[in-house]
């Protein structure tokens, strides 16, 4: 080979490479109904989940992630990067005027994919609509339950394959299905930039047997009762923990994981009936809930080589703060006439001092309406729109509203009140949110 053949054979490799680089692909895990203290890298110590804290150990765990309270408002959220009193409609749906991180990583040259749980709208045409090329969805274009009102997400599902009714028979298991889905989608598309968001099915009641319990039984239907046995919830978030290695090992056999970003969370609190230990103490889940037991969820991410092994980020992240996250990963544009909430967390993936939060928001209202609670709060200290002010560090139960504030406090809440300030006549019209 000639001295110019082999520099332009490097100059093609070196173009290649830094394309590689520029676009990375991303895969944004959101696990069902998982607080903050279910996870062993977090201090949980009820469950074993190896395959997340290893994730942790070899990138990054942040401290101060905060949802919304309940599934829709925060998948509602972290799609939009809006706050909900700004666009939230209700219960099961999302406005379908909203640009999603799928629209933006799609403008940009990704191929998309969504599987899990949706639960944004139940036309057929839904996921395409907001950005994704692919879809394995539960709860899409059916509701939760079968004509014999029995939940269909576990054994033997009923899901939707791109808007597609398919109806499981033989034993499978919904969050094997999905995650297969996910697998197959990186499989076919990994010469590719891609976006794979995985809402998962695991780990929302009904507390139901895995097919790594003992007590399995893959002809089961799904159960009637709500919420079944939490002892199995154990099982579950093993289970959980398990089809992340899967998705994990899987891009490592495509030879691709130098090049992949994933980012683990939660959409919000453990279900109420869960008690698990964190720290020495024990933790009730507060699914629902504005407390700390409802809102705050793990967040970890990994990437070899560029976030640094070991590091735990004490930066406030909300869920507003995924989409302009990931767009400034891929280099996407965030157009500014989206007028979007969140601020991106990637100099802090990166080990940088970036331009953190002082103050996170949050408005929650389950079914919509003009009425929502109000919060806004830092590290330490959360503020009312109703005028409570806690101390979370010293009461995270919110038993005890602060009464005499030392001159440093005052200034806090202060800035908390500012915070709230911004957002008093944020709620649109609801002739304008009911026009979807």
């Amino acid at each position: 080979m000639t001295r110019f053949a082999f520099c332009i054979l490097f100059l093609l490799f070196s173009a290649v490479a830094a394309a590689a680089v520029e676009k990375p692909n991303i895969i944004l895990i959101m696990v069902d109904d998982l607080g903050y203290e279910c996870i062993g890298a977090d201090g949980g110590t009820s469950y074993k989940t190896p395959v997340l804290d290893n994730l942790a150990r070899t990138g990054m765990r942040f401290e101060h992630c905060y949802s919304q309270p309940l599934c829709t408002p925060s998948r509602a959220q972290i799609m939009t990067g809006i706050y909900n009193v700004r666009n939230y409609v209700e219960f099961g749906l999302l406005d379908r005027k909203q640009k999603t991180f799928a629209h933006l990583l799609k403008q940009r040259g990704y191929v998309t994919c969504v599987a899990g749980k949706w639960q944004l709208g139940n036309q057929p045409d839904s996921p395409r609509h907001f950005g994704f090329d692919e879809s394995c969805l539960w709860q899409h274009t059916r509701g939760r339950a079968d004509e014999n009102k029995r939940d269909t997400r576990y054994s033997n599902p009923h899901l939707e394959i791109n808007g597609k009714a398919v109806d499981y028979t033989n034993g499978e298991y919904g969050p094997d299905v999905a995650s297969d889905f996910i697998c197959d989608f990186m499989e076919r598309n990994k010469d590719k930039p891609f976006f794979a968001y995985y809402p998962m099915i695991l780990t929302h009641s009904p507390f139901v047997p895995t097919p790594d319990s003992p007590n399995w039984n893959p002809k089961s239907k799904a159960r009637k009762r709500r919420k079944g046995n939490a002892k199995n919830f154990g099982d579950m978030v093993s289970y959980m923990d398990k089809i992340v290695g899967k998705i994990k090992t899987k891009i490592e056999a495509l030879g691709i994981r130098n090049n992949t970003l994933i980012i683990f969370t939660g959409d919000n609190g453990t279900g109420r009936t869960v008690v698990s230990l964190m720290n020495g103490r024990r933790v009730a889940g507060g699914k629902g809930k504005m407390t700390d037991a409802g809102t705050r969820v793990p967040l970890i991410a990994n990437w070899p080589g560029v976030i640094p092994a070991g590091k735990v980020c004490t930066d406030l992240v909300d869920f507003s703060d995924f989409l302009p996250t990931v767009c400034e990963v891929a280099g996407a544009t965030v157009p500014s006439k989206l007028g979007i909430d969140g601020r991106s967390f990637w100099p802090q993936l990166q080990g940088k001092e970036g331009n953190p939060r002082k103050w996170i928001y949050s408005w929650y209202s389950r079914n919509g309406g003009p009425n929502g609670r109000e919060w806004a709060r830092n590290q330490r200290y959360k503020l009312y729109r109703t005028g409570e002010f806690y101390d979370i560090s010293n009461d995270c139960l919110e038993k005890t509203p602060l009464t005499n504030l030392s001159p440093e406090t005052q200034r806090v809440r202060a800035m908390l009140q500012e915070a709230l300030d911004r957002y008093h006549n944020a709620r649109p019209p609801e002739t304008a949110i009911q026009n979807y």
